[in-house]
């Protein structure tokens, strides 16, 4: 067990004839017990320095953890944040895709529509024409036969004038 300072100063040693100077050794037992105490109190001082530099050392060490927590924390956020993103940037694209195409499909399914009309007119437009032109033939064969002469050159009284003012009236009760 180490020695106080108390210890030192109770010291007694035991006399002999010859023996050291008492006041001499009693001095240097008290500059002994001064250097001793310095040293105790420089070692205490010494001990609650270490305390509180470990103290903060351990303060240090838990902000360190909070802070290496933090980062984690919002790299996982940001990592997260990043997939949210890219996993809404696809939904986003195949949406489009899915509306382009639907408009590319309308659009084909109204061209062919347009087209199947445009056909179906000039099927009409042919059958239209075909018909005039045999009307239109079938009115030049009546006029073309012999009736007709006969009809118009029968009858001297009947002229232009007056079938033209019948069928002026006819169009106007119509």
């Amino acid at each position: 067990m180490p020695l106080t300072p108390l210890d030192i100063h109770n010291k007694e040693f035991t006399r002999s004839f010859r023996g050291y100077d008492e006041d001499e050794v009693n001095e240097f037992l008290d500059q002994i017990i001064k250097d001793y105490e310095a040293v105790l109190r420089e070692k205490k001082e010494l001990f609650e320095q270490v305390n509180t530099q470990d103290e903060k050392l351990a303060h240090f060490h838990n902000i360190e953890e909070t802070l290496n927590k933090s980062i984690m924390v919002a790299q996982e956020a940001a990592d997260d944040l990043r997939s949210n993103a890219q996993k809404e940037a696809q939904l986003i694209v195949k949406e489009s895709e899915k509306n382009a195409n639907r408009i590319v499909n309308e659009a084909l399914s109204k061209s062919r529509k347009v087209m199947m009309e445009m056909e179906e007119l000039k099927k009409q437009a042919s059958v239209y024409k075909m018909r005039f032109k045999m009307l239109i033939e079938a009115q030049m064969e009546m006029l073309q036969t012999d009736d007709w002469e006969q009809f118009a050159g029968s009858d001297d009284e009947f002229n232009e004038e007056e079938l033209l003012k019948e069928f002026e009236e006819q169009e106007s009760k119509s």
